[in-house]
């Protein structure tokens, strides 16, 4: 087998197992765990995957700060945006969660759309200044600065005296194995409690998030109603996610 297609099998495996264990993959091809091991670091130096003993992880994702996110509007996320904007309805409760993606929610909202906005995100309050008929309920708590968010025991309890009709969740990873994640286990807490408190849920989610893995679970790939994508993105990539029975919407 040449390196390029074990590279490719390793790759295949970790979209659908979430990680490679270097001894069973030899055994599984008849190869020296030493031709894995080699394969595994020259694609951890490659930044196609993260090193573990024993084997392999899906990489994690780069955290740029907020200022730094909120400084790339990309098309994707503006289409992203208007979609989950035309799945609020009037009269609804809708729960924002923080972030660049959901911030095109906000500004793709009809300003004559009588609904009821919640969010732990004062960047997202802001963005809702002149929808002069949307109530606007922000939660409060100790402010996570690198999401823009609140957090803490505060805003657990203000989050459970709501119940959202639809929640958008924001995440920094996807994976068929992981399901949904974040890089801090304070926020992925705060984003599992609004989902428990919502009757729906549904991510957004820009390429670049799919096949990854951050270190704090938020929840399993059928925790959500819906994952709202790209409809550029090639079908082989979203397969898994269908066949692990997660809806699919294409914007």
């Amino acid at each position: 087998m040449l390196t390029s297609q074990r590279k490719a099998l390793i790759l295949d495996r970790l979209r659908r197992d979430g990680q490679v264990i270097a001894k069973a993959l030899a055994d599984d091809l008849s190869l020296s765990e030493d031709t894995i091991r080699r394969d595994l670091r020259e694609m951890a130096a490659e930044k196609l995957l993260k090193r573990v003993h024993g084997g392999a992880l899906p990489l994690s994702p780069d955290l740029p700060d907020f200022s730094a996110r909120q400084a790339v509007s990309s098309e994707e996320k503006r289409r992203l945006g208007a979609f989950a904007a035309g799945m609020i309805k009037s009269g609804q409760t809708a729960f924002l969660d923080g972030g660049t993606t959901n911030a095109e929610i906000a500004r793709r909202l009809p300003k004559d759309l009588a609904v009821t906005i919640v969010t732990h995100s004062p960047t997202i309050t802001g963005e809702l200044e002149h929808h002069p008929v949307a109530e606007v309920i922000l939660i409060g708590g100790k402010l996570y600065k690198h999401s823009m968010v609140a957090t803490g025991a505060a805003a657990m309890a203000a989050i459970a005296s709501i119940r959202a009709d639809i929640f958008f969740l924001g995440v920094t990873a996807i994976h068929p194995a992981h399901g949904f994640s974040t890089g801090d286990f304070e926020e992925a807490a705060i984003k599992r409690h609004i989902a428990q408190c919502s009757a729906e849920t549904y991510v957004l989610a820009t390429a670049e998030k799919l096949d990854a893995a951050s270190p704090c679970q938020i929840l399993p790939i059928k925790g959500v109603s819906g994952l709202i994508v790209p409809s550029d993105i090639p079908e082989e990539r979203l397969a898994p996610y269908r066949n692990a029975g997660v809806p699919i919407f294409l914007a």
